[in-house]
């Protein structure tokens, strides 16, 4: 057993009902490709290198690359795994794709979640997209990205993909035993087709903006438009004048952005 670092956010997967839910949501075949971030002792990755056709684990902490290389020698000789020192949030991706030869694969992570937006801004936004994205965070994060009360991490999620809330995860489900409970997420449908006709840099610009105060109405957050252009999109669009960011759905930000733009 390796103890647990705190100071690299550890805590490692121990219930074997939670890695079969991830592995099911995940929908594994037999020639998908997976790229673990974060298999701390490797419960997880023992039962994708079960399901896949190759696993490529990304682990920060130098102690658990050397037990795992042990703990699935066949797998490393036979390029089944591959494992990979490294920070997953400074390794290029262009790099990463490279390197190790991904392509058309499916992620699947349990990271450190103070690194849980970086993270899926860094694999959504990519031009190597995976197919899918299945993800364990904090339970409350989950919920924020799944919620139709709109926030900047949930259109960062929802301009490329579709997320679903899938079973909340008890604390005790891990070793040590967080503060928090959490959740698997599931990020199905990736693509940039949202982005065919909107300018991708400048929509999320908007969107910042748009969040820059949330107890201001929308309207107001974007006063740098003079105020009877503003009042015209809006109406164009539908939009109450005195709605809130949050209360505007995906699709109304895209026609928002172009409207703007």
């Amino acid at each position: 057993m390796i103890k647990a670092k705190k100071s690299l956010g550890q805590n490692f997967l121990k219930s074997t009902q939670i890695i079969g839910e991830i592995i099911k949501t995940a929908d594994l075949k037999i020639d998908d490709v997976v790229l673990e971030v974060g298999p701390g002792e490797g419960v997880l990755t023992e039962k994708l290198l079960e399901e896949a056709k190759r696993v490529v684990a990304i682990e920060k902490d130098q102690r658990l690359i050397g037990f795992l290389e042990k703990k699935f020698k066949k797998f490393v000789e036979n390029k089944q795994l591959t494992l990979v020192y490294g920070d997953i949030l400074k390794i290029k991706n262009s790099d990463l794709f490279k390197n190790y030869k991904i392509k058309n694969y499916k992620i699947i992570a349990n990271i450190p979640y103070y690194i849980t937006g970086q993270f899926l801004r860094k694999f959504l936004s990519t031009d190597f997209q995976p197919n899918k994205v299945v993800i364990m965070l904090q339970k409350e994060v989950a919920q924020r990205i799944t919620s139709q009360k709109e926030s900047i991490l949930s259109l960062s999620v929802k301009a490329y993909g579709k997320p679903k809330y899938i079973i909340t995860v008890k604390a005790e489900n891990f070793s040590p035993q967080p503060k928090i409970d959490s959740a698997i997420l599931l990020i199905d449908d990736i693509s940039k087709d949202f982005f065919k006709n909107i300018d991708e840099k400048y929509f999320f610009q908007i969107v910042k903006i748009g969040f820059s105060s949330k107890r201001k109405m929308l309207k107001k957050n974007l006063s740098f438009i003079p105020k009877n252009e503003l009042t015209q999109i809006f109406t164009k669009l539908k939009i109450p004048l005195k709605i809130r960011s949050e209360d505007l759905s995906l699709q109304e930000w895209g026609n928002l952005t172009k409207s703007i733009h």
